[in-house]
């Protein structure tokens, strides 16, 4: 496939990959990664059950749900570095705030706050960022930033355990909260300021009505309508696209979560022992780096359609040999499960870029990972009930819905622009 266009005179990409990069990892391990090493601590100290804290955590995934397509919209007008700025001195004030916690209300406000960051300095707004700055050829540059920050829970998980050790949870809080004054906002100011946008280069939200004729120049419409189809059609076939994309994401994310909550409680239902289980689940980390790494090299030579469609069929792979061979073909499905994962986590960036070009790109991205972030917040709910209704058996259901998510994928038409044309 061709390279892509950048903007023109756009800045250096490597300063700007390791330095959000750099961001991303402190803003994912003070936030996402935090619950796992702090749950306990604070639900014991402030007199309220661990469901219930993680109750907060998941009201935190539909705020940042509810702000992702905002923050999208204002970083497709001023760039990200405002947008990301503001976020890391939103997450300080939520780490304060939980460190400040005496009980279930305040704890809430404080997990609120934080989605409110989240939403607006995660992933999705990096991407955005990245895309505000290179334009089309923004790809290699999420895949960089993915590979810096897939590290997160490598290095925040015992970061944290260490700070709560020395300092008690509340002294962990204050702790993140000062690396995001001290390092992450800095890094986030060190960034290239974007430049402006033209006249004819304003936002353009794929589910909004406002969509205009012009939106027909990037490779969605040549490849799901014809050159000579009426404007309309090529919008409604943009439109179904982008939805089946936000279908696609959400099963993703249903299915990650899913398996990270409740990943060595499926293996011990299917006969594992615990220590076995877990040696398992620590091969998903790795394995998602590995399929980082193939993006960065094999697999961006192709276009981001077809790495999605492939990383999509790793679930329900790896879930069906687990399946009828048992407990040993589970190191097969972490393997499988972790790769697909991490190219998935690329491909969320990539693709949407591919598909219907840089304009209104934040926005629509916010738009499209809405339903995976409600999805995301319900899923450890949804996939404990199945556990607990069907045992190991639930996995047939999570390889079903990543089947289906496979299907959407093959359903999109990529003509030209797979072909690089």
């Amino acid at each position: 496939m061709s390279a892509l266009p950048s903007i023109p005179g756009a800045p250096p990409r490597r300063p700007t990959i390791v330095c959000l990069g750099s961001a991303q990892t402190l803003s994912w391990a003070s936030s996402y990664y935090l619950p796992a090493i702090l749950a306990e601590p604070i639900a014991r100290e402030l007199g309220v059950s661990v469901p219930f804290f993680f109750v907060a955590f998941s009201a935190a995934l539909f705020v940042s749900a509810a702000v992702g397509p905002g923050a999208g919209r204002a970083i497709d007008r001023r760039g990200g570095r405002p947008v990301l700025a503001l976020a890391h001195v939103l997450f300080a004030a939520a780490l304060c705030l939980l460190a400040l916690a005496s009980g279930p209300i305040t704890l809430m406000a404080a997990w609120l706050l934080m989605g409110v960051a989240m939403g607006s300095g995660l992933y999705e707004a990096a991407f955005a960022a990245l895309v505000r700055l290179y334009g089309p050829a923004a790809r290699n540059s999420i895949t960089g930033i993915t590979l810096i920050a897939g590290f997160a829970s490598t290095i925040g998980w015992p970061l944290t355990a260490a700070m709560e050790a020395g300092l008690g949870w509340r002294g962990a809080c204050l702790g993140w909260a000062a690396l995001h004054v001290l390092m992450g906002l800095p890094l986030t100011l060190w960034l290239p300021a974007a430049s402006p946008l033209s006249p004819d280069a304003r936002t353009i939200d794929l589910p909004s009505a406002q969509a205009t004729a012009r939106e027909t120049e990037g490779p969605v419409a040549r490849a799901d309508a014809p050159r000579d189809a009426p404007g309309d059609a090529r919008i409604g076939a943009r439109r179904g696209t982008a939805v089946r994309l936000s279908i696609v994401f959400a099963v993703v994310w249903f299915i990650s979560t899913a398996m990270a909550t409740h990943l060595p409680a499926m293996l011990q239902a299917g006969g594992m022992s615990l220590s076995a289980a877990v040696a398992v689940g620590a091969l998903i980390g790795p394995a998602q780096v590995a399929g980082r790494l193939l993006e960065f090299g094999l697999l961006r030579h192709v276009h981001p359609l077809l790495s999605a469609r492939l990383a999509a069929l790793t679930h329900p792979l790896g879930a069906s040999l687990l399946m009828l061979l048992g407990p040993v073909a589970a190191p097969v499905f972490a393997l499988l499960h972790g790769a697909g994962n991490g190219i998935m986590t690329i491909a969320k960036g990539t693709l949407p870029l591919a598909l219907f070009g840089p304009a209104g790109y934040g926005a629509s991205l916010g738009w499209m990972m809405l339903p995976a972030r409600i999805a995301q917040a319900l899923s450890p709910v949804i996939f404990g009930v199945l556990l607990a209704q069907f045992g190991a058996s639930a996995m047939w259901v999570s390889a079903l819905l990543a089947a289906v998510a496979a299907g959407l994928l093959l359903s999109i038409r990529s003509g030209d622009a797979v072909a690089g044309k």
